[in-house]
């Protein structure tokens, strides 16, 4: 089978513990887009926290972020198609997080907002870390339900807490209440959604507006809201670090996001 298309998790994947990408992986992936092939960042981020890697892996084609709810073209700078949340969506979603110790942040427009630090203290971290033009724009905000009025678009809100009881609780009754997606991108982490997306729905968008079909395409991931996409394409890599249940879905298991296995199944199927 030749594959024209690499779509890539961040986190857990492509990014090892440290959020770095391994030179093994950079050199083969190179290699790849100087063969031809191209490469898609498929993320549970926002666009604005992916500079580095976009950069680091000199991609030129869109970003899909959020899980799915839109694409993002970076050397145009704006927002292709998408399927954000509404402002009611919104509301009735802080209506089931007030009151709870489930922490969570408001993915929007340009931006990621947040009301207390600790909820965000490891991407503050991360961001300090990086230089100015490469940070992600994090707002601190006094009020959520204030800050839906003052936004174009919502894209997703991250929740998690150490309750994971009470984070799949309250995650199950948003998705039966509200009708919204809430996918699991860690063991203590879900991201809520508008329901319908999903990073194998806007991958399998993407690819077929490029007259590819899905058959040629390798997409690695780690987490179960990147199932969707392991199991459209045509051939589907789980990390070994992924959950069983994750790697159940996948094709193929390849080493842990600390070795190279992405660069040795690059060179195996596509190089």
């Amino acid at each position: 089978m030749s594959y024209r298309v690499i779509a890539l998790d961040l986190d857990g994947t492509v990014l090892d513990p440290q959020k770095r990408i391994l030179p093994e992986s950079l050199a083969a992936l190179n290699e790849a887009r100087q063969a031809g092939v191209k490469v898609l960042i498929v993320t549970g981020r926002h666009h604005v926290a992916i500079h580095p890697f976009y950069q680091a892996l000199q991609l030129d084609t869109p970003a899909i972020c959020c899980n799915g709810t839109y694409s993002y073209d970076y050397p145009a700078k704006k927002v292709l198609d998408s399927n954000p949340l509404s402002t009611q969506e919104a509301v009735q979603v802080l209506s089931y997080l007030q009151g709870t110790e489930i922490q969570h942040l408001m993915y929007v427009d340009d931006a990621i907002l947040y009301q207390f630090h600790d909820t965000i203290s490891r991407t503050l971290a991360w961001s300090d870390s990086l230089p100015e033009h490469q940070r992600p724009n994090l707002q601190q905000i006094n009020s959520f339900q204030d800050a839906i009025y003052d936004v174009n678009f919502i894209w997703k809100f991250a929740t998690s807490s150490p309750n994971v009881v009470k984070l799949r609780e309250i995650s199950e009754q948003i998705e039966e209440k509200v009708g919204l997606e809430c996918e699991w991108s860690w063991v203590d982490q879900v991201d809520i959604t508008k329901k319908g997306n999903s990073k194998g729905m806007r991958l399998k968008q993407w690819v077929e507006s490029q007259g590819i079909s899905m058959k040629e395409v390798i997409a690695f991931g780690d987490n179960f809201n990147d199932i969707s996409m392991l199991e459209t394409a045509g051939l589907g890599v789980a990390m070994e670090n992924a959950a069983d249940a994750v790697k159940e879905r996948a094709d193929l298991v390849t080493r842990d996001n600390t070795q190279p296995g992405i660069a040795e199944v690059i060179r195996k199927y596509v190089l």
